[in-house]
This record gives C-alpha cells, structure tokens and sequence, in this order.
C-alpha cells in the first residue's frame, strides 16, 4: 500500500513499495529508488475517465507512477489536502485532483445546468473506494460540515470538493439583472444540503455565476 504524507503543505510525498499511484501528468518534482511512469489515456476506471470531457472540451492528462522509493509530487505551489476514502465516495472538481492510490476508482458524475451555470462544467470527477487522495487549493482549504437542518452556501470559485450525502443546487444571492451584469455581489452560490463535508479554499477562480 502507498503510503500518503505532506512535505511541507505544497508538496505530497507518496512511499511506495512496488505499487502504485495516479497523478497529474507533470506533477511529479522528484523521486528516490526505482520508479516507472506511464501516461494514460482514453476513458474506463481510475483517473483515464475524467481524461476527456467531450461535452465541455475539459481535458487531463494522468501518469501511473509505479516502483520502490519514494516520489514526490506539487501543483504549481498550490497547497495540498489529504483525503482518507473508506468506503465514502469524494467529489473533487479535475483541476483539484493531484493524486490517488492506485486502489481507488474514479470516473465523472453529471452536474447538469447547476455546474455550467456555475462555471464549472456539466460533469465533476468521483473518487470511491478505500484509499487516500490528494486535493489541491489556492491557499489553506478550510472543511465546513453540513448538517440536516444546517445548509451551507459556498461561492462556485471557492469550492473544492465535498464528501458525504449531499445535494448541491444553484441558490441565487439576487435578482436576474445581477446575474447578467446589471448589479453587484455574489449572484450565484451552491447550497449543499444533507449530511457531509465540503472543501472551501480561500481563494475564487473566475465562474459565470461569481462576484459581478
């Protein structure tokens, strides 16, 4: 089993022994002892399924890293989160994903009209299964906890990933004339719903639906 830890907060140090992981292709920044590299491609399990967004025109490319040692990978300097799965299932927008156990399956889930009006396209990548994930953020991710009868709003450049039973729609903070330009504020959040976590970093990427 690889074993996941942070070198520091923008680096992820992965120790393996044989097995292997999968990453974005080019995060890799260093590696002790033996280690192979493959970069994939095409759909099916594991990363290769959020390879090609046809739909949107969304791509990544993904590297299966193999070998005894240790490799070290970063994004950019982004900081990095571990995320233990036991059983759960975590949803990670692409972008965000850096790394996973090679035991873990993933593939894309629809978000329908709510991800593209909030800019951030109709499907969003699943993580399931037993194993750890690294998600990356711009700047310290801070996880807030959705409970029934307390439901969270989050701005659609801000948010990372969640986990849990949650619902996630599109709430809007003012009339049609904000959302189009002809206001301020932040015109559009998602509102989750249920029982589960959810992954804010603190720092907004550029969405239709954001502060206009």
């Amino acid at each position: 089993m690889a074993q996941f830890r942070l070198q520091g907060s923008k680096t992820l140090a992965v120790d393996m022994t044989g097995d292997g992981v999968k990453a974005r292709n080019g995060s890799m920044v260093a590696y002790t002892g033996q280690m192979s590299f493959k970069k994939l491609t095409g759909g099916g399990d594991g990363l290769r399924g959020m390879v090609t967004r046809r739909l949107t025109g969304e791509q990544m490319t993904v590297m299966e890293v193999k070998g005894q040692g240790t490799c070290y990978f970063a994004d950019k300097a982004t900081e990095i989160n571990l995320v233990r799965l036991n059983g759960e299932t975590l949803y990670v927008e692409s972008e965000n994903l850096l790394c996973t156990e090679g035991t873990l399956k993933t593939g894309t889930s629809f978000t329908g009209l709510n991800g593209i009006s909030s800019g951030n396209g109709l499907f969003t990548t699943k993580v399931e299964g037993h194993g750890w994930a690294a998600v990356t953020s711009k700047g310290p991710a801070i996880i807030l906890r959705v409970s029934q009868g307390m439901p969270l709003r989050v701005d659609p450049g801000a948010y990372v990933a969640h986990t849990g039973n949650l619902n996630r729609s599109l709430k809007s903070g003012a009339g049609w004339t904000t959302f189009i330009g002809e206001g301020g504020g932040e015109a559009v959040q998602v509102e989750f719903t249920g029982e589960g976590l959810v992954y804010v970093q603190p720092s907004e990427k550029l969405t239709i639906g954001g502060d206009v």
